[in-house]
């Protein structure tokens, strides 16, 4: 996979992630956790605290993650 956005936190950065088969990933701590058709499902699921919970019982939604992709830092064009 490779991390194409990513978002600071007061904890660790959240990324979202690009797999071979085309689909998106948000990953914290190393972690996938959920799978989505965009990165904007995906950003949308990240900042409402709506994906698997990382292993460290961390919420994400508690992260003031923003919903809005232009706050994202683009690591890597998609295309």
């Amino acid at each position: 996979m490779q991390k194409i956005l990513k978002h600071e936190t007061q904890k660790e950065p959240v990324y979202i992630a690009k797999s071979s088969d085309g689909r998106f990933h948000v990953i914290y701590m190393n972690e996938a956790l959920g799978s989505y058709q965009s990165p904007e499902m995906a950003i949308d699921d990240a900042s409402g605290g709506h994906t698997f919970m990382p292993s460290d019982g961390t919420d994400l939604g508690s992260l003031n993650l923003s919903d809005d992709i232009n706050d994202w830092t683009l690591l890597l064009s998609d295309g």
